[in-house]
């Protein structure tokens, strides 16, 4: 019999890698809160339709990479394959229309059905920012310095560039949209089989495709900026103002868009090449059309989305866990008081290591291995005085403390 193994795109975050997690999350957590964005959660699983009128029938993600299965009432669920769906599905649903604007972080798993590689899984993780129900360029401003902190925090901001482009408001998008219908119609006999079906529905998307014969196309098509009108462009133009207000540097790049209509004006993403091939680590834009995609009443948002998984492996120091204190009891009649005296400074707040079994040796071999900040002696000859021994196993030197001023004297060393 073959041993276990996780299921494929899958993987396990022991505690080492889970520390980093953890680290990538609370940092996040704690930076959005300082701009006032509150965390939230949606479920794990929606209905299909809320990922399909989203996402677009026609994208990879909905066609080909979703998790869905049937419920037992016979209902199309899908395993969340991005967050920005279901909070939005939340804000109509809970009719908090009333509370813009609505500025929130969350972080979970997602699910899709991809080829596994580094810093991608079928289950992987991510950060999210969205700021619903304003118009401002401020807001969007303001979601991009989320991320710019973010990643300043974790040590990364360095190891990153930001991309940003226009999309232009539905009328820039329309004209935009038009000439590119025009372009790739002369050139049909060059364009891919998937490229060809993106042609009609949604030419945009050919700009995102991986196929070679199209990237040498997309070479050479019409950029956004040219179909502007001055809305979008005196938008854009304040948008970047207020990133040099704030010294956030950034790159213009004009090949950067989103496929689907209800994406309006900023696009950006942070990218690396720090992990390998060129990726990006948060990637978002302005969704001005997605609430009303959805069956709410026209509401703007702009967000973003990071991968932890990626943003983790970017990361070098991860601040170390608080050391524990090792309780060791020496004889039979000490393990009752070191039982009691452990669950007693762990209420206090302490990191206590009590090993199950085994003399003062491998106790102490054990508290060495989890790099034990100090540890507390206890046998015979204490308890008929009421003491213990604290040793300082950094200095090596040690004392007798009373047992009632232990978690004094712990405090003061740790």
């Amino acid at each position: 019999m073959s041993l276990p193994q996780p299921v494929r795109g899958t993987h396990d975050l022991l505690p080492e890698d889970f520390a980093r997690h953890v680290h990538v999350v609370g940092t996040a957590r704690d930076v959005a809160a300082r701009f006032g964005y509150a965390e939230m959660a949606t479920p794990i699983f929606e209905f299909t339709e809320v990922f399909a009128r989203t996402m677009g029938e026609s994208s990879d993600v909905v066609s080909k990479e979703m998790y869905s299965f049937e419920s037992r009432s016979g209902e199309s669920m899908t395993l969340r394959p991005e967050y920005t769906a279901g909070i939005c599905r939340a804000f109509i649903s809970n009719g908090l229309q009333q509370n813009v604007p609505f500025k929130v972080f969350a972080a979970g798993p997602m699910f899709r059905y991809e080829r596994p590689q580094k810093g991608r899984q079928r289950q992987f993780h991510q950060i999210d920012v969205e700021c619903i129900g304003a118009q401002e360029a401020k807001a969007d401003i303001e979601v991009i310095a989320i991320g710019a902190s973010i990643l300043k925090t974790l040590g990364v901001l360095k190891d990153c560039t930001l991309e940003i482009n226009t999309l232009g408001d539905l009328e820039s998008r329309q004209a935009y949209r038009d000439a590119l219908v025009d372009y790739f119609s002369d050139h049909k006999a060059s364009l891919s089989k998937d490229s060809l079906e993106r042609l009609d529905r949604n030419p945009l998307r050919i700009l995102d495709s991986k196929d070679k014969g199209d990237r040498e196309l997309v070479e050479k098509a019409p950029l956004f900026n040219d179909y502007l009108n001055s809305f979008s462009s005196d938008f854009f133009d304040e948008v970047l103002d207020g990133l040099s207000l704030l010294g956030i540097g950034y790159t213009l790049n004009r090949r950067l868009v989103r496929g689907l209509d209800y994406y309006t004006h900023t696009a950006f993403e942070f990218v690396t090449t720090a992990l390998g091939a060129q990726g990006a680590v948060i990637a978002g834009g302005r969704y001005d059309g997605l609430i009303e995609t959805l069956g709410g009443k026209p509401t703007p948002g702009i967000g973003w989305a990071g991968g932890i998984e990626r943003l983790a492996m970017l990361v070098e120091n991860v601040p170390a866990t608080i050391r524990p204190v090792a309780i060791i009891p020496v004889g039979e009649a000490a393990e009752t008081v070191a039982a009691k005296l452990a669950y007693q400074l762990r209420q206090d707040g302490f990191n206590i290591e009590m090993a199950f079994k085994g003399n003062v040796g491998k106790r102490m071999k054990r508290a060495n291995k989890l790099n034990a900040r100090a540890a507390v002696l206890i046998g015979e000859d204490e308890l008929a005085r009421n003491v213990c021994t604290l040793r300082d196993l950094d200095q090596g030197e040690q004392r007798e403390i009373e047992l009632s001023n232990i978690s004094a004297a712990l405090g003061a060393l740790v």
